[in-house]
């Protein structure tokens, strides 16, 4: 049955936090930096998960899904979005290069780590949000609170992470990154409050809303499964209340009661 609460999975990361801004509980001795919902069945290749950044997250890409089907591993290709929430002063998201680099060069930026330098670092604060495409060169800065949303993959190849005892995955990211800049076009400042698209394809869409769904976007998206992940207020799935920093899920987006009060991402797989 999709309709209903998603189990959220705690994840540890080195670059976590000890302690979790609200409205996400207290977890004693355990350095959290990501909170997952997997997918229930039927929902498609997508995951909603928060992230929470104590120092940066390692630089990295993603494959796409040809160059994954090539490579024989199946389908493990990740776009993925962020919408920041919370932030601390000098927070920051580097995304895509200063200017293009040749792999050769790149190699050597990724193991003196000095490809950190190369990178775009953004200033950002609440209500920036940024579509990152596969391929993209990326980095999460410290003191950064934001909701991802994505293919559901968990293929990542670090290039540089300052120095921690993690494997570096140089061979395979630096055949599919890309060392150029990020487009401008895919990231933006969000209106604190109103029905706002944010992704249109090509693999998930994703909307912020404020209130109930539009009928405009019920009928849009009312043909299959949404993940729902309350930003303010509840959302009623099933008889079940789904609070900020949980997530759920329906089958079609009319199942879900959304309170007047009530601000949400919503997302929903594009089937291939």
């Amino acid at each position: 049955m999709i309709d209903g609460r998603v189990p959220g999975r705690l994840v540890e990361k080195p670059w976590g936090r000890d302690r979790l801004p609200p409205p996400f509980d207290a977890v004693p001795d355990r350095r959290i930096g990501e909170i997952w919902f997997p997918p229930p069945p039927g929902v498609g290749r997508l995951l909603a998960k928060y992230l929470f950044t104590s120092q940066k997250v390692s630089v990295q890409a993603h494959a796409t899904d040809e160059q994954t089907l090539e490579r024989g591993i199946g389908r493990q290709g990740k776009d993925e979005c962020w919408l920041i929430l919370h932030t601390e002063p000098g927070a920051a998201l580097g995304v895509g290069l200063r200017e293009p680099v040749e792999p050769d060069s790149l190699r050597r930026a990724a193991t003196d780590g000095s490809i950190e330098d190369m990178l775009v670092w953004y200033p950002v604060e609440p209500g920036d949000f940024f579509y990152i495409p596969a391929n993209t060169i990326h980095a999460i800065g410290a003191g950064v609170t934001l909701l991802e949303v994505e293919q559901n993959s968990d293929l990542t190849y670090r290039l540089y992470d300052y120095g921690r005892p993690r494997d570096l995955h140089l061979d395979d990211g630096l055949s599919i990154a890309r060392g150029e800049p990020y487009p401008e076009h895919l990231h933006r400042k969000v209106p604190p409050s109103g029905e706002e698209r944010l992704v249109d394809g090509p693999h998930f869409r994703a909307a912020r809303l404020d209130g109930p769904p539009s009928e405009a976007l019920v009928a849009e998206w009312g043909g299959g499964p949404v993940l729902i992940m309350p930003l303010s207020g509840d959302v009623e799935i099933a008889g079940e209340r789904v609070a900020p920093g949980q997530c759920g899920a329906v089958s079609q987006l009319g199942h879900a009661r959304f309170l007047h009060q009530t601000q949400a991402v919503i997302a929903q797989a594009i089937a291939a």
